[in-house]
């Protein structure tokens, strides 16, 4: 079958990498896709909330699924819209999308479903928040309520830190803001948890740990994501089985009490403290870098198991993992994540040599006059999955030397937690 993705980032590459393998699928289409996509499969300049485009385009060149990368077209109703065209989408539908599009939708949901998670205040104007934390202890963290490009999270320790917060969510910064949240800081460790679901039953679909400062030691402002290793050395049975039953299932009992069910990927970002599980927030798809240093542990046709879900037959697959950890390193552009040069060549990138367990995953890049340039924020993700992180450390490393990109930067200490 001929399949699309929609999306231009290192989720999507790895995705196009992942789903190439696979016995069931004769050609993919990326809408718009990267230089990294551009190598093995065909690219097609699009924008991608553009759905009336997208489905001309997916009807003339016969695709007959379309997975959807990024949140924004699925929290805008990309399932919906593709509803009785012939046309499958793998991606929850406008309601289950609220997880992600709605912080507060999430944390009212988590209120009325005992779903253990921060406890939180929201509120409609500056004037009252501001009275809120004039009284509220620190630190303390503070959320646009939409969608932010995983960059509409402050953690605040001082309370100049929660008057810019405040001033630049509601004067617009991350587009227009009715409400914000407030809710209190939580202090463990982080893990993201995901599943895949086709509506009726769900999956494991492993575990990593993200790590979004853009400074070393986890310091600095939040990032689209500055690297990740899986799987996490939170996990266990216990608190996998206490995340299921305290977290996942009462959220898809509350989605189909609204008339809904979730079909797609489902981040979920935790906080564990004491071996017990705190939501974070939801994500509608799967995380970025998290996918690309996920993929890689895979043993399963991953078409085979996104067709399932969207005919509601997951239940008849199961999935299969390596016995391997892996390792993700994000290049980024000088300056981000404020502002950065674009249309920069990367001249070593072509050269390098991977081994099937090695992956340079494109995300910011474009492929012009047989180079390579950059023209994002994030451009490569470099990947290794080996049995152990330190061999995982040792070989990112040694790629990242060979690449050598001057207009570029990484975080050299990714995975500190589980490397020696």
């Amino acid at each position: 079958m001929n399949i699309g993705i929609i999306g231009s980032g290192g989720r999507e590459h790895a995705l196009c990498v992942k789903l190439k393998e696979s016995k069931i699928v004769d050609k993919i289409y990326c809408f718009p896709g990267n230089a990294g996509t551009s190598q093995i499969a065909e690219n097609i300049s699009i924008n991608i909330n553009d759905f009336e485009n997208i489905k001309k385009i997916a009807l003339e060149k016969k695709i007959e699924l379309l997975v959807v990368g990024p949140e924004k077209p699925l929290v805008e109703g990309i399932y919906d819209f593709f509803q009785n065209s012939g046309i499958k989408v793998f991606g929850p539908n406008k309601i289950a999308s609220k997880l992600e599009g709605s912080k507060t939708f999430t944390k009212q949901l988590c209120k009325k479903y005992k779903i253990p998670t921060s406890k939180f205040e929201i509120f409609e104007n500056k004037t009252k928040a501001s009275e809120y934390l004039d009284k509220a202890n620190l630190p303390i963290v503070i959320k646009a309520d939409g969608l932010a490009a995983g960059k509409g999270v402050y953690i605040c320790e001082k309370m100049e830190e929660c008057k810019k917060a405040i001033d630049e969510i509601f004067d617009g910064r991350f587009g227009k803001a009715e409400v914000v949240l407030i809710e209190e800081f939580l202090q463990g460790e982080e893990m993201s948890f995901f599943i895949i679901s086709d509506g009726k039953t769900f999956q494991f679909f492993q575990t990593a740990q993200d790590h979004k400062r853009v400074g070393e030691g986890d310091t600095g402002p939040n990032t689209g994501g500055m690297g990740a290793y899986s799987p996490s050395r939170l996990n266990n049975e216990e608190l996998e089985n206490k995340i299921n039953k305290k977290i996942i299932e009462p959220t898809l009992k509350a989605l189909d009490e609204l008339g809904s069910n979730y079909i797609g990927f489902l981040y979920v970002g935790l906080m564990i403290i004491e071996n017990e599980p705190f939501l974070i927030e939801f994500n509608v798809r799967m995380g970025d870098p998290e996918c690309q240093t996920i993929l890689p542990l895979l043993d399963s046709d991953l078409g085979e198991i996104i067709l399932a879900c969207c005919e509601g037959n997951l239940s008849s697959k199961k999935l299969n993992w390596h016995k391997r950890k892996s390792l993700c390193v994000v290049i980024c552009s000088n300056g981000y994540p404020n502002e950065y040069k674009k249309n920069l060549l990367i001249k070593n990138l072509k050269n390098i040599k991977t081994t099937n367990q090695q992956f340079i995953f494109h995300a910011g890049t474009k492929f012009e006059n047989n180079e390579f340039f950059s023209i994002g924020g994030r451009v490569l993700n470099v990947v290794v999955a080996e049995k152990s992180f330190n061999e995982c450390k040792l070989q990112t490393n040694q790629i990242l030397q060979q690449i050598n990109w001057a207009d570029g930067f990484y975080r050299k200490d990714i995975g500190y937690k589980v490397i020696d």
